[in-house]
């Protein structure tokens, strides 16, 4: 239920805005990592959840360019 919303909130974002969500996932992708080197890692599911919202915006962005030509 939640990627389901997830993906309509990503659907409606212009190509720079989805620019914007991509570099933050990614942000937090490398604390993630970062974290997960050090031991401090509560939530592991998380980097997983992370490296498929990278991918869903990538690919919605990929798609709307792709409308446009």
């Amino acid at each position: 239920m939640k990627n389901k919303q997830r993906l309509s909130d990503l659907r409606v974002m212009s190509a720079d805005q989805l620019e914007h969500e991509v570099l933050n996932l990614k942000k937090e992708q490398f604390n993630l990592r970062f974290q997960r080197a050090t031991g401090q890692l509560q939530d592991t599911a998380r980097v997983r959840i992370v490296r498929r919202d990278i991918a869903r915006a990538k690919t919605i962005a990929a798609t709307q360019a792709k409308k446009k030509v």
